[in-house]
């Protein structure tokens, strides 16, 4: 078996490392990781820009590029074959509800799952890397439980994971949880700062805190000490909505008509 493993912290991050330790003695594992940190990326490419490849003294080789990027590159070309998954993480804090939308470490694993292969992301919920040992331990255990699965090839239709590990010691996790992602109140505020020449710079404000966090969220349940296990998809379309948008599409195409 063979597992590709990314982040988006940099591959020098101690997430990642924890997280290969973690895993290299159930697969032939490798690492294929950011240069630098490049949180909240997402699913960015770099289109406009080359791509260099350089290997660390541990044997990780780590991009100029996105994380995203690591995945496409080593998916395409890079490594030589079609690993049987690809992880991410383990990532410095939080990826529950709305970060997905944002997060890098989402978006390597989910570059993974859009080229058909099964993927899941790793997240401690708190930054820090308090009890990384113990969230190394936890990604094992959901590795190895899935692994046989997949032994005689891929299955029908891939499967992306969202996996968020509570910062605490083994012996205090209650298991895994199956939960849908929760919501987040908007954004704080920008913060703006004045740099030595006088100009105003500008830094993104921290996440929203938790807005729906009822019982059934990956808030709520990781609150009570579970890591949570959350399916992702691609698929963002608005099915609820398509009946309430057709008669104005419907509206728009008989006003562009010839009387």
């Amino acid at each position: 078996m063979k597992i590709l493993i990314s982040n988006d912290d940099g591959y020098q991050a101690p997430g990642i490392v924890a997280l290969y330790e973690a895993l290299k003695g159930l697969a032939e594992v490798e690492v294929v990781a950011p240069e630098h940190n490049n949180s909240a990326k997402s699913n960015a490419l770099s289109l406009h820009s080359p791509l260099y490849v350089h290997s660390a003294h541990n044997g990780f080789r780590y991009v100029n590029g996105t994380p995203a990027d690591c995945v496409h590159i080593a998916l395409t070309g890079l490594l030589g074959y079609r690993p049987d998954l690809v992880v991410s993480g383990i990532n410095n804090g939080a990826n529950m509800g709305d970060d997905t939308i944002y997060s890098g470490t989402v978006g390597a694993a989910m570059e993974g799952y859009l080229f058909g292969i099964p993927a899941i992301a790793f997240s401690q919920t708190e930054k820090g890397w308090a009890h990384l040992e113990a969230a190394g331990a936890m990604a094992t255990r959901l590795v190895k439980q899935l692994l046989p699965s997949l032994e005689n090839g891929p299955p029908v239709e891939p499967w992306l994971l969202n996996v968020n590990i509570p910062n605490q010691p083994l012996e205090a996790m209650r298991g895994f949880k199956v939960a849908r992602l929760g919501r987040r109140h908007a954004a704080e505020q920008v913060i703006s700062q004045t740099n030595p020449r006088g100009d105003t710079m500008y830094w993104i404000g921290s996440a929203g805190k938790a807005k729906d966090d009822a019982e059934g969220t990956d808030f709520h349940a990781s609150l009570q000490g579970y890591a949570t296990l959350t399916p992702l998809k691609v698929d963002l379309t608005d099915h609820d909505r398509l009946a309430y948008w057709a008669p104005t599409a419907a509206q728009l195409s008989n006003e562009g008509k010839a009387p």
